[in-house]
């Protein structure tokens, strides 16, 4: 059943209601709005007579591909109201071609889901139908909608006759996905880009066709709306025929505060409020106006969005000042959006969006969302008084002593990670020295010379500090170097400091000769048991 109803039909004329999305789209060129460099190259184009075989428009939702699709349907086949006109980039609307791709049902006008005939055999039907003439239009137009959907043998298939099709044979593809459609596909026809239409041409938009349905909206309900379009035309017509419906009619207008409650959108001037209360630190009063906000219908995801715009427009507003004059800001984001960034720092307003940003993805994860969102302000509260790296060397260096306990930090952390100090005496090696040089671990180490005791330190062992080494008087200093195994170790480990070793004289020869002999003698001792074993 293709029964429509115009704009001025109404539920009076027993007519099928139809949503404000159908019943406001566009139809020709200039009810296009936002696609200005678009609508410019397509108008010239057909007044020129130089149309391409294909057709791409790519774009956001909601934003008039479908419509463009089908304007071009009728530009190209529109005969004029006496039936003897051209392509014209303004179709009359009342011939039989234009009433009959309005209404869908013109045999030469095929639109073609590429959602849901993805296959070959779906392509194979257009290239068997391309070959046949149309039926009573100009030209036979293909629109195929989420082209990107067809699978790469489908894409293959159509390549050939997209390149070089009949000449009364047109394509027209529309996608929300460009990056999925192969490139051989791309360069084979003309590719529009359909922008985000502004907030502005939204909300003037939305006020007239609000007067057309005699509906009464306030400017601040219109924003809202506008706002939470995102810049797609057909969501903010949803929404606007939403409020039409949520308002009363014997209240008169339609406010805003009604729109925010459908939307379940947080105060404006409440967020403000519980970014402040969160910027200041103040947990409490933070808390509180998240559980009212949450309690008046306000999502907890929709409160953290909200306050991520917020900073974003603090941080605009600090870095571009002038951005505040524009006449489309609202005059509480003009005057509270001043007084706040003036009490607040770039590197505050850094940390709070990516704490609020990494926070949106744990309140869409977390089992209780508003659980979530009081853990992510709580967590922001505690972080506001944290000073910079910048902010905590400069109060170290102002600190008395700062200097000083910096220095001393720096050496108590070196001498914990080299270990004590070496103090007066040898300690064990394992294996020996003389093991080391007979190539033997059984070597037996001479026994050492009775050591003296010794003096007691006048100086304790700071932690921080040198270790000061016990004074050693001359003819002890000469008994340790006689001992063989000082003269093996300084052998064995050349340049290593030894207090008793480098400062005592030379051993006599016979000593020498003696631990020689000895050594060899250990050498010859575990050759012979090796052999016996």
């Amino acid at each position: 059943m293709n029964e429509t109803a115009s704009p001025e039909t109404g539920p009076e004329t027993g007519a099928v209601y139809q949503v404000f999305a159908r019943k406001y789209r566009p139809s020709t060129f200039a009810d296009l709005i936002g696609q200005d460099a678009m609508v410019r190259t397509l108008t010239n184009a057909i007044r020129s007579d130089r149309l391409a075989q294909g057709y791409i428009l790519t774009g956001v939702r909601g934003i008039g591909k479908t419509s463009t699709a089908r304007i071009i349907a009728r530009a190209l086949n529109c005969i004029g109201a006496d039936g003897n006109g051209g392509p014209t980039p303004e179709p009359c609307g009342v011939c039989e071609n234009c009433i009959a791709i309005a209404e869908d049902r013109h045999v030469d006008v095929l639109e073609m889901d590429a959602a849901s005939r993805t296959g070959v055999d779906d392509i194979r039907e257009v290239i068997e139908g391309v070959r046949y003439r149309p039926t009573t239009a100009r030209f036979k137009i293909y629109i195929i909608d989420e082209v990107h959907m067809l699978s790469r043998h489908a894409f293959n298939a159509l390549l050939k006759t997209l390149e070089e099709p009949p000449e009364h044979v047109k394509f027209v593809f529309a996608t929300t996905e460009i990056r999925k459609v192969p490139v051989t596909v791309l360069s084979r026809c003309q590719r529009f880009d359909l922008r985000r239409v502004e907030m502005e041409t939204l909300k003037a938009h939305f006020a007239s066709i609000a007067e057309l349905e005699g509906a009464r909206v306030a400017d601040g309900a219109l924003h809202l709306i506008a706002r939470a379009a995102d810049g797609s035309v057909r969501d903010g017509l949803s929404l606007l025929d939403q409020a039409v419906s949520h308002g009363d009619p014997e209240d008169g207008e339609i406010g805003e505060d009604q729109v925010r409650a459908m939307l379940g959108l947080a105060d404006r001037s409440q967020s403000f409020q519980l970014l402040e209360a969160v910027m200041a630190g103040d947990v409490a009063q933070a808390l509180d106006l998240l559980d009212q906000l949450y309690r008046d219908g306000a999502d907890p995801l929709a409160i953290l969005e909200d306050l991520l715009e917020i900073t974003h427009w603090l941080t605009r507003i600090k870095v571009v000042p002038a951005v505040v004059d524009a006449p489309e800001v609202p005059e509480i984001e003009r005057v509270r959006g001043r007084n706040l960034e003036s009490r607040l720092t770039m590197t505050a307003l850094a940390r709070s969006w990516q704490m609020l940003l990494k926070g949106l993805g744990e309140v869409r994860l977390a089992p209780s969302p508003i659980q979530a969102a009081e853990m992510i302000l709580v967590r922001l509260a505690h972080t506001t008084d944290l000073p910079t790296p910048e902010e905590a060397i400069r109060r170290i260096d102002s600190m008395p002593g700062g200097d000083q306990a910096a220095a001393g930090a720096a050496t108590q952390t070196a001498a914990v990670s080299s270990g004590p100090a070496p103090t007066s005496g040898l300690a064990p090696l394992s294996p020996p020295p003389e093991a080391r040089m007979t190539g033997t671990d059984d070597a037996v180490v001479p026994a050492p010379q009775p050591a003296p005791p010794p003096e007691p330190s006048p100086e304790p062992v700071n932690d921080i500090g040198p270790l000061t080494t016990p004074q050693v008087s001359g003819d002890k200093k000469k008994d340790a170097a006689k001992h063989p195994l000082v003269r093996a170790v300084m052998e064995m480990f050349p340049g290593a400091i030894i207090e008793e070793v480098r400062d005592g004289v030379a051993a006599p020869e016979e000593a020498e000769e003696d631990f020689q002999e000895g050594a060899m003698n250990e050498s010859d001792g575990s050759d012979s048991g090796r052999d016996r074993g």
